[in-house]
């Protein structure tokens, strides 16, 4: 095999990505349907998967909330019967749960976040592995944490909290998983342009006192290049590590954010 096709995903690789209706899942899922893999996508939101559906109907899909066991489970009795098995889990779901100072912060909160965060990692891959461990095409877990998983996170302590957790959590299980040829990496995203990332700023920016563009540049001023990342260049790292070019790489967290100094 050639170094190029080495960096091609396999056609007919199976994959399931977590909350794909939209935003950064929507755009993996998407990179791995136009590389010729068999995808599907489970998402809480229903009208997300309509939509999708309607730009990519070669995918199929599951509404469910990833924080909720029972739901996970008729996730993979939908894989059993759409895909007939999974080579690569991109474990996606996420929050960006409450923002405030630690003594202001409600349980609920706090509590959606880790269930949603956290919780839907474990779920989702004690469900997998038995899966992945027949696969013979490369078998991967990615686990999407964020470049809160490496920096801490002043105002946002359950969502960098979950997203060191998840880094934990898949550095013990590529250890756990090696010697049955399955791989788990991280992909840590940095400030990534959209909807979700400008309520972020907003709300940070509120508890801040300041304007939502003045923090805008706060932002950016923290990114070594100076610029926020894309769905598309995290969809291109989740590409990459599911390739055989990547199949050496394990236990990883990759940061896709420009180098991100602080936050």
């Amino acid at each position: 095999m050639s170094i190029l096709d080495s960096l091609r995903p396999a056609v007919g690789l199976r994959v399931l990505v977590t909350a794909g209706g939209s935003g950064i899942g929507a755009t993996v899922a998407r990179a791995f349907a136009e590389s010729g893999a068999r995808v599907h996508v489970c998402d809480i939101d229903q009208a997300a998967l309509r939509r999708l559906a309607s730009e990519a109907p070669s995918m199929t899909s599951s509404v469910a909330d990833a924080s909720v066991p029972g739901d996970v489970d008729r996730v993979f009795d939908d894989v059993r019967t759409t895909l007939g098995g999974l080579d690569v889990l991109v474990n996606n779901a996420g929050i960006a749960g409450p923002t405030g100072p630690i003594e202001n912060l409600d349980v609920e909160g706090w509590e959606r976040t880790v269930s949603v965060n956290l919780n839907s990692q474990y779920y989702f891959a004690r469900r997998a592995v038995p899966l992945l461990k027949k696969s013979q095409l490369n078998p991967c877990v990615l686990a999407m944490s964020s470049v809160a998983g490496r920096l801490g996170y002043a105002l946002r302590t359950p969502y960098a909290a979950t997203k060191w957790a998840i880094v934990g959590l898949m550095k013990s299980l590529a250890i756990e998983l090696g010697p049955q040829g399955v791989r788990v990496n991280a992909i840590l995203p940095g400030t990534v342009e959209g909807e979700r990332m400008s309520g972020v700023i907003g709300a940070r920016a509120a508890a801040a006192g300041i304007s939502a563009e003045a923090m805008r540049e706060e932002y950016l001023r923290k990114i070594s290049l100076r610029r926020m990342v894309t769905a598309e260049d995290v969809a291109a790292m989740a590409l990459f590590l599911c390739s055989p070019a990547a199949r050496n790489v394990t236990g990883q967290a990759i940061s896709v954010d420009g180098n991100m100094e602080y936050l």
